[in-house]
């Protein structure tokens, strides 16, 4: 069997006309660039009406041919996509072969769109992103990540071997070099190539996606629970508690996160129960968070307010009381026939690790809208109907401070994706083996001269989650602005 080239026999046809409109396009957006220095700013005129139009001339034409070559590139790059999803590597070569396996991706990433464009208009903010184009874009690659990394990790739908397999003959291999010999059902070729371990590089790239689904969003949000809870009492009483949680705070900044890091997941740390004992700490902070929130929303109709607090405690207590037991450690609160999750004890310390270093921040950030939103006039006359404290807290001010922290909660998903990285980079807190980007880019960067594809193919995947979620952010952000 023959290896595969990047495009296949489709690359004879397509290949010339990508190089061709990707020079034009290079040149056409340095010819743009110069032409804005040159004109000084006035790209736009005001009309005798007061509305405003573009000035023309030749900046306006440059705009114009950057954005339909653009246009024209994105047709190519989805031409390769499409034509390699019906043909396979056969025809589209490796891009063919990775697109094919994709597929359940691109369904659900245009599902995904065409329900989220047909009901914008009733789906608040998350509707009105859909406005923006750079929002889109940021929307795009964040969900092909998590629906990639699900897709990979739970269900098996998209590898083509198994991440921990090693393949006789196949170490360091190139991407598209087929398999020595291959049995039923298995997948003829390493897409991607092999790493200096014989493992499958494709593979290994989508259930590291699945890593970072998992820890990331969740971490979080656990941290925003912790901001929030801390930080709007903070900002809303001042005084002495304000003093004694931002000095705790400002203390836990002040270390340089790489060594708190290193403190916190180094085997001598884990080995006290430190990490555990912290779990178990700031685990609990979504339980205080949802049981004053519901609690001061129903605190005048006490007959469903008590079976309410019951029933999502008594759930939520379980789901704490099984994140933080862990068997064999000195916090093994559950029998084992009690304990829903069986949580790996490296993710475990990476994760707390993640939240306790976040925390300070989301709370200076809660903190500071809490001081300026409690002296609006809405605030005002909730006081004035005689509303609690913590109902002002949780039901004036915290929605009104929704589109700083969404903004904030995306980007700190990529500041937690990137810490990961870190981690995995420094061989800190996950398994030597584990699938994770920044534990890849580790294991490939010793032999990157000679063969750059098993550190290349994590960083870039790195690359484009951050990317789209500072995107997401960015279009959050501008659509905020306009409520």
């Amino acid at each position: 069997m023959e290896a595969l080239t990047w495009t296949g026999p489709l690359g004879q046809f397509l290949d010339p006309v990508l190089y061709v409109l990707s020079a034009i396009f290079l040149v056409a957006i340095v010819i743009q660039i110069v032409l804005g220095l040159a004109s000084g700013g006035s790209r736009v005129v005001t009309n005798p009406d007061g509305t405003l139009s573009s000035a023309g001339g030749a900046y306006d034409f440059s705009s114009t041919a950057t954005r339909w070559l653009g246009l024209g590139l994105f047709l190519i790059v989805l031409a390769y996509v499409v034509i390699g999803i019906f043909t396979g590597p056969q025809v589209a070569g490796i891009i063919g072969g990775m697109s094919q396996q994709l597929m359940p991706v691109w369904i659900a990433l245009i599902l995904t769109f065409i329900v989220s464009i047909r009901f914008k208009r009733k789906l608040g903010l998350y509707g009105k992103l859909f406005d923006s184009t750079v929002g889109m874009i940021g929307f795009a690659l964040v969900m092909f990540w998590v629906y990639a990394g699900v897709m990979a990790g739970l269900f098996d739908w998209i590898t083509t071997h198994d991440s921990l397999s090693q393949v006789s003959g196949m170490k360091n291999k190139v991407p598209g070099t087929p398999m020595r010999s291959t049995e039923d059902g298995e997948y003829a070729w390493y897409l991607l190539g092999g790493d200096n371990l014989a493992r499958d590089v494709f593979s290994r790239l989508f259930k590291g996606a699945w890593v970072v689904v998992q820890i990331a969003p969740l971490a979080t949000v656990f941290a925003f629970m912790v901001g929030i809870t801390l930080g709007l009492p903070a900002g809303f009483y001042g005084g002495r508690l304000d003093t004694l949680l931002s000095f705790l705070a400002n203390l836990i900044l002040a270390f340089p996160v790489i060594l708190l890091f290193y403190l916190l997941v180094t085997p001598e740390i884990v080995a006290t129960g430190i990490p555990n004992y912290m779990a178990t700490v700031l685990f609990v902070f979504p339980l205080i968070f949802v049981g004053v929130l519901l609690n001061s929303r129903y605190y005048t109709q006490p007959s469903f307010r008590t079976p309410l607090l019951i029933v999502v405690l008594g759930i939520m207590g379980w789901i704490y009381l099984s994140l933080i037991s862990d068997g064999g450690t000195k916090v093994a609160v559950l029998p084992e026939f009690l304990d829903l999750f069986d949580i790996d004890p490296g993710i475990l310390v990476v994760f707390v690790s993640v939240v306790f270093v976040n925390a300070p921040t989301v709370f200076r950030i809660v903190r500071g809208l809490a001081m300026d939103i409690k002296t609006r006039d809405y605030v005002a006359a909730a006081q004035t109907r005689g509303e609690g404290p913590w109902y002002i807290m949780l039901w004036e001010i915290l929605p009104n401070a929704r589109g700083p922290l969404i903004v904030d909660f995306c980007l700190r998903i990529g500041y937690t994706t990137i810490l990961l990285g870190t981690l995995g980079f420094f061989g800190l807190g996950l398994q030597s083996e584990s699938p994770d980007w920044g534990t890849t880019i580790n294991a490939g960067r010793r032999l990157l001269s000679a063969y750059p594809h098993p550190a290349i193919a994590p960083a870039l995947s790195l690359l484009t989650m951050v990317l789209g979620l500072n995107l997401l952010a960015d279009g959050l952000r501008e659509e905020s602005l306009k409520d």
